[in-house]
C-alpha cells in the first residue's frame, strides 16, 4: 500500500478513494489540491483535518495545493446544507481570501527549492474572465444534468423538508464549477488528485469526469472521513454553537487549548491520531499509558499541547498552559500577576467584578477592602469572620487580617481576585 494512503488507514482519516488512486502515488510525485471556501475572515478546526491532510502529503514527497474559492465562495457549496447560504459582497470575500491565504502559509511548507513546495492559488485568479457563454459551451456541454442530478448533495437538496425551497441555478452549477477548477489545475499546475471530506464525493467526481471528457486525460480523488465526536455528536462548536477559530483574535490560545484538553478518553485516542503528527508508535505508547492512570489526563493534556503549538506556537502554549494551571489552583500569586488582561478575564470569565479606585485599593485595610469597598462581602464583620477563618485569599494565596494590597499585587497592573472558600471569586478592577 502507498506510504500516504497507509498513514491515513491507521490514523483513522481515510474515506474513498478512485481505483487507481495509490498506484499513481507510488509512480511518482503527485500534484494534489485541497479547496477552501472563504466564509469568514478565519478558518475553523472544522479545517484542521484538510489542512492535515495536505501537511501529510507534504511530509509524503508529494506537492500540495490550497486552493482558496475566491470564485466558488461567491455562490456557496450545497454539499451537506439544508439551505441556500448567504452570498458575500466582493470587497468582504477578497478580505476573507487574503485572510485565509496568510492563515494557510502557516501550516505547509511553501517556501525553498523543493519540487514539492506548496502553492496557494485563488480559482478567481482564472474564472473572473470566463463569460456565462464561454462557461455553457466549453465546460457545461461535457457533463450531463442527469449526471449532475445524480449527485447525493443534490439529490438530498431536492428530497425531504428541504424541497420547499428547493436549489438555485447558482447552487446547482456548484459542482461544474469545482470541476473545472480541477480541469484547470490539471492543465495549468498538472495537477492529478483532488481531495476532501467526503462529503465532496460528487463535487470531486465531477472535477476527474470532466478531464476524461474535455482533456481527455486520468484524475484521481481521495476524500476522508467527516469528523464527529465518539458519540455521534458534531464536533468542533462549543455548546452555545460557537466555532472554535484558527485567528487567535476570534478564539484565544487559553480557549483553544481548554477545547483540547476537555476531549473525553473516547475522543482524545481518536483526535490525538486525527490531529497530532505523533508517530503510531509515540501514540501507542501514551494511550496504554493513559489507561493505567486515565485520572492523570495525560492523552488530554498532550492532544493539547501538539494541536496548540501546532496553531499557535510554543509560546502561546505556555501561556495557555500557565493559565490552565492558574484555574485548577496549581500555580502561585506571581503566576497569576504575568497574566495579561485577556486571559485573566477569560480564565476568570463570568464572575463578578467592580471597578474601584486605587486609592480605595491599594493601603487600605484588607476588612474593608473586602467589604464596604468592593461590596465581595457583605459586612465588616464577615470580613473579619472570614479572615479569621482563614477562608480568604488574594490572588490564590491565603492572607490574614493585617494584609494591605500594593503595586505588585495587581494583576496586568489593574486587577486584584478576591477568594472566598474554593469556589467563590470575585475582581476587583483598579481605576
Amino acid at each position: 500500500m502507498n506510504s500516504f494512503i497507509e498513514e491515513l488507514k491507521w490514523r483513522g482519516l481515510f474515506a474513498d478513494m478512485m481505483p487507481g488512486t495509490d498506484e499513481q502515488l507510488d509512480k511518482e510525485m503527485t500534484t494534489a489540491y485541497i479547496g477552501f471556501d472563504p466564509t469568514a475572515d478565519s478558518l475553523h478546526i472544522g479545517s484542521l483535518i484538510q489542512i492535515k491532510i495536505l501537511a501529510h502529503f507534504q511530509q509524503h514527497g508529494h506537492k500540495p495545493i490550497a486552493l482558496v474559492g475566491g470564485a466558488t465562495g461567491m455562490i456557496g457549496d450545497p454539499s451537506g446544507k439544508s439551505a441556500e447560504r448567504n452570498l458575500l459582497d466582493e470587497e468582504t470575500l477578497l478580505h476573507y481570501v487574503e485572510c485565509l491565504k496568510n492563515q494557510l502559509s502557516r501550516f505547509l511548507n511553501f517556501d525553498g527549492n523543493e519540487t514539492n513546495k506548496a502553492e496557494l492559488v485563488n480559482n478567481y485568479d482564472w474564472m473572473k474572465n470566463i463569460s456565462f457563454l464561454d462557461f455553457a459551451k466549453n465546460v457545461g456541454k461535457n457533463i450531463t444534468v442527469n449526471y449532475m442530478m445524480a449527485k447525493d448533495s443534490v439529490k438530498k437538496r431536492l428530497s425531504g423538508d428541504a424541497s420547499v425551497d428547493g436549489m438555485s441555478f447558482t447552487e446547482f452549477t456548484y459542482q461544474l464549477i469545482q470541476g473545472y477548477d480541477f480541469l484547470h489545475l490539471y492543465q495549468n499546475n498538472n495537477v492529478k488528485l483532488q481531495m476532501g471530506g467526503s462529503d465532496q464525493w460528487g463535487n470531486i467526481t465531477t472535477g476527474t469526469e470532466l478531464i476524461r471528457r474535455k482533456a481527455k486525460g486520468e484524475a484521481f480523488a481521495l476524500t476522508v472521513p467527516l469528523i464527529t465526536k465518539a458519540d455521534g455528536s458534531k464536533f468542533g462548536k462549543s455548546e452555545s454553537g460557537e466555532n472554535y477559530w484558527l485567528d487567535r483574535k476570534k478564539t484565544s490560545p487559553y480557549k483553544f487549548y481548554q477545547f483540547w484538553l476537555n476531549a473525553t478518553d473516547d475522543d482524545a485516542e481518536r483526535f490525538i491520531k486525527f490531529y497530532t503528527f505523533l508517530s503510531k508508535e509515540e501514540i501507542d505508547a501514551l494511550v496504554e499509558e493513559h489507561k493505567t492512570a486515565p485520572h492523570e489526563r495525560k492523552l488530554q493534556k498532550k492532544l493539547a499541547e501538539e494541536v496548540t503549538v501546532w496553531v499557535h506556537g510554543r509560546e502561546e502554549y505556555e501561556k495557555a498552559l500557565k493559565a490552565s494551571e492558574i484555574l485548577f489552583g496549581r500555580s502561585t500569586a506571581e503566576d497569576l500577576v504575568s497574566l495579561d488582561e485577556e486571559i485573566f478575564l477569560e480564565i476568570f470569565d463570568g464572575v463578578p467584578q467592580k471597578e474601584v479606585a486605587k486609592s480605595d485599593v491599594l493601603g487600605v485595610n484588607i476588612v474593608d477592602l473586602l467589604s464596604e469597598k468592593s461590596g465581595f462581602l457583605k459586612s465588616k464583620s464577615e470580613a473579619t469572620r472570614e479572615l479569621k477563618g482563614n477562608a480568604i485569599s488574594v490572588n490564590k494565596e491565603k492572607i490574614n487580617d493585617v494584609y494591605t494590597a500594593n503595586e505588585s499585587d495587581l494583576i496586568d497592573g489593574k486587577f486584584l481576585l478576591l477568594q472566598k472558600g474554593k469556589k467563590s471569586y470575585f475582581i476587583v478592577k483598579v481605576i
